[in-house]
């Protein structure tokens, strides 16, 4: 199982922004009070004793019989007893030309009362309590009061850098191909789904169908300048022809083959092995569905593991129809959420995306098949497994989104 073939890589501290969605590897404490001083939580002014009060000019403290302006948020000077709200007072000049404090009209009764509006310091927080936990993931906010505690940096588990090493003198990318040609699948959404499953893309390498090319690719020191990735996701170049050089080249390097084919339509020739740098290299199937169920069924699980991620649930959802059955070979067979039940979609074969394009999941069917009516274990896409009602209730209106999109 490639979950079990990796463990989480060490954290890293990343600077406040960029650890929304993170998950946090150590406490986050107050390093020192919440808030760290008294303040007002109101404009108006800071008094001491019962009124008027002669107005004075930001003393260091506040005798009996006096006020000072303050704002919102403002350090309480001490001696003060309390804030007057701006609504509630008005400035009078005395004949001295000093300034008198004295409540008007609107004021209630008995205010200012004894601490009204003030925020006392640690009111939020004592120094040193812990304030988010290791193992939260992160939320903007969760950013926002650890930099309200003093933080600059948070320490979050590492995700997986991945690179791409995309193959095959035949592919074109750009416009219509033609005969011998086929238009590449891959470039356009790998980056995002690396993305999607809890990995760092860290660009892409096109190379065409020969050995040396493969041989420098995973090489990685020139290929992918920069931080050396994690994992290598390669298309293509795993199956047994001459141009396929995915073990000839990871052999050459030192590496080992971790896991050599999978017991699954389509996808079946996929590869992960590991180089001796302690890098991982998958290597997927050419063909683009047989990919893309090679990767959420082969990287998804390894990069779980290098990010300290749990493996996704598999759930499971009532067959809409019969499956036959496939001696020795689990099916992959995307399908759509119609009224509760799982039904397979159409244009499946292992090089179309259609039927992929507008699935819910993935139906697993073990070798001996399913019959319609019985439950069948039902796998995520990457796109939806952040989805926490990914499995949902039956619905009111169950018609596809797309046009011709589900199986007869």
């Amino acid at each position: 199982m490639a979950f079990d073939c990796a463990v989480p890589l060490a954290p890293v501290d990343v600077p406040l922004p960029l650890a929304v969605g993170r998950t946090l590897t150590r406490d986050v404490a107050a390093l020192q009070k919440l808030p760290h001083y008294d303040s007002s939580a109101m404009d108006g002014w800071a008094i001491n004793g019962g009124g008027p009060w002669i107005l004075t000019d930001h003393e260091p403290f506040l005798f009996p019989g006096r006020a000072s302006v303050i704002a919102t948020g403002g350090l309480v000077p001490a001696g003060a007893q309390s804030i007057l709200r701006k609504e509630s007072g008005q400035i009078h000049q005395n004949a001295d030309g000093s300034l008198l404090l004295r409540l008007n009209d609107p004021a209630k009764e008995g205010e200012p009362g004894p601490g009204q509006h003030l925020r006392p310091a640690g009111e939020e927080a004592a120094a040193g309590e812990v304030l988010i936990p290791a193992g939260t993931i992160l939320n903007p906010a969760h950013l926002a009061l650890a930099a309200v505690a003093g933080h600059d940096e948070l320490q979050v588990q590492a995700k997986p850098v991945v690179a791409i090493v995309l193959t095959g003198s035949e592919v074109v990318t750009q416009g219509v191909p033609a005969p011998g040609q086929v238009r590449d699948t891959f470039g356009p959404q790998l980056g995002t789904v690396i993305s999607l499953l809890g990995g760092t893309p860290a660009g892409s390498l096109r190379i065409g169908d020969s050995y040396p090319e493969w041989l420098a690719a995973l090489c990685g020191s020139d290929a992918f300048p920069g931080r050396m990735p994690d994992v290598i996701i390669t298309t293509g170049g795993t199956g047994c022809s001459g141009t396929d050089h995915f073990r000839a080249a990871v052999a050459a390097l030192g590496g080992r083959l971790l896991l050599d084919g999978i017991a699954m339509r389509p996808g079946h020739p996929a590869v992960l092995a590991e180089l001796p740098d302690g890098r991982f290299v998958v290597g997927l199937p050419g063909n683009p569905l047989a990919a893309m169920m090679a990767l959420i069924t082969l990287a998804d699980p390894l990069l779980a593991a290098l990010g300290g991620r749990p493996l996704n649930a598999v759930g499971q959802v009532t067959s809409a129809a019969d499956v036959d059955p496939y001696p020795g070979r689990t099916r992959l067979l995307p399908c759509r959420f119609i009224e509760g039940l799982a039904f397979p979609a159409s244009h499946t074969g292992p090089g179309m995306m259609r039927g992929l394009a507008w699935a819910d999941g993935v139906m697993a069917v073990p070798p001996g098949g399913v019959q319609s009516g019985e439950p069948v274990p039902v796998l995520p896409l990457p796109w939806t497994q952040a989805n926490q009602q990914f499995f949902p209730p039956p619905t009111e209106h169950g018609a596809p989104h797309g046009p011709h999109d589900t199986a007869p």
